[in-house]
């Protein structure tokens, strides 16, 4: 017998077959979804560098999702294009309005 081998717990005698492993669910980064929202509704009162960095970080991490598998995100777009998209809207605006703040 070897230490791997588990073992039912009422009659203690026969080898339970081998663990399934559970299925892997694709990795959702839906925070980086919520933070660049939160970001770009914190615009009116702060730099739109945040803008930039936090949907920096969602085409990071949505980008990485997407070649692991992810094709449904929690995001209230569903579709991880969609977020990208999005993501991308909101670092050109961000990126915008820095110049024309560094402009004026």
């Amino acid at each position: 017998m070897t230490m791997s081998a588990t073992y039912s717990a009422i009659d203690g005698a026969q080898p339970a077959g081998p663990a399934q492993p559970a299925p892997r669910a694709s990795y959702d980064p839906l925070r980086f979804c919520v933070y660049t929202t939160v970001a770009l509704l914190a615009w009116l009162v702060s730099a739109p560098v945040m803008m930039m960095a936090m949907s920096a970080l969602g085409l990071w991490a949505y980008g990485r999702a997407i070649r692991g598998g992810l094709t449904r995100t929690k995001c209230v777009l569903r579709s991880p294009r969609l977020v990208l998209g999005y993501l991308s809207l909101v670092f050109i605006a961000g990126a915008a309005a820095l110049v024309w703040r560094l402009m004026h």
